[in-house]
């Protein structure tokens, strides 16, 4: 019986990311730490801060995967509404939540919690605080949807507290080969190889190296047995192409 893939969407929300102003640097972070977890990231967004982009994909994620992460739009600026979107999409009345309001009370002084750092107290009714160590202000889950924080090291602290709310199938792992062969050499044998053994996933990526052009490729299944058995065959191709190559993961 084939095993359930554990699938998860991540939304990045922010005009920053869209214009270039900003890099996102959560996604692969978040990508990685959900298969050691066993939950597959199978599609990442990007939105602007719209309310009706927001809400739309949102609530198109949250009934398409298991799981479903978003960054950023949760700060203390008038643009900051993921919080306010969120209530939208579930139908829920927005406020302020009493466990947020006594973290962000414990964090900053009564005397400094003035009306915009009260902002990160809002949220959905219901919601279930996402413990945040770096910087006070929680994030939060309602549902299968889990609202981060946009900068990096908080997103990283909130994401790290969520281990053990997460239900997994088995972690994927990969193997992998820098060979010097054009993808145009490969093709062929590769194809054959990705027709035999369906269940892993063979990718090819194209570098140019040094003044000489080849190819990463890279193994990708839940079974290691398997995985080590088409790495026995890719090597063989390449030895029949007299590619020089460079494992990995091996």
């Amino acid at each position: 019986m084939t095993e359930r893939v554990v699938t998860a969407c991540l939304i990045i929300i922010g005009n920053e990311i869209l214009s270039g102003r900003t890099e996102d640097k959560n996604l692969s972070h978040i990508a990685r730490h959900l298969n050691e977890w066993g939950v597959r990231l199978t599609e990442a967004r990007i939105v602007p801060d719209l309310p009706d982009r927001i809400i739309r994909t949102l609530n198109e994620a949250r009934r398409a995967f298991d799981y479903v992460f978003t960054t950023g739009g949760i700060g203390p600026t008038h643009d900051d509404i993921t919080s306010e979107c969120v209530s939208a999409a579930f139908g829920r009345p927005h406020g302020l939540h009493p466990e947020a309001h006594r973290i962000l009370v414990d964090f900053y002084g009564k005397e400094r919690l003035n009306e915009a750092r009260l902002r990160m107290a809002m949220m959905p009714e219901g919601a279930r605080i996402i413990e945040n160590s770096v910087s006070g202000a929680p994030g939060f889950q309602i549902e299968n949807v889990f609202v981060l924080a946009g900068v990096p090291r908080v997103m990283q602290a909130m994401l790290e507290s969520l281990k053990d709310r997460l239900e997994g199938g088995r972690p994927r792992c990969s193997r992998s080969v820098m060979v010097y062969l054009p993808e145009g050499t490969l093709a062929g044998g590769l194809g054959t190889l990705q027709k035999h053994h369906p269940e892993i996933e063979i990718g090819s990526y194209p570098f140019h190296e040094d003044g000489r052009f080849g190819s990463r490729l890279v193994l990708t299944g839940t079974d290691e047995a398997e995985l080590d058995a088409v790495a026995d065959r890719l090597e063989q191709l390449l030895d029949k192409l007299q590619g020089e190559r460079i494992w990995g993961s091996r």
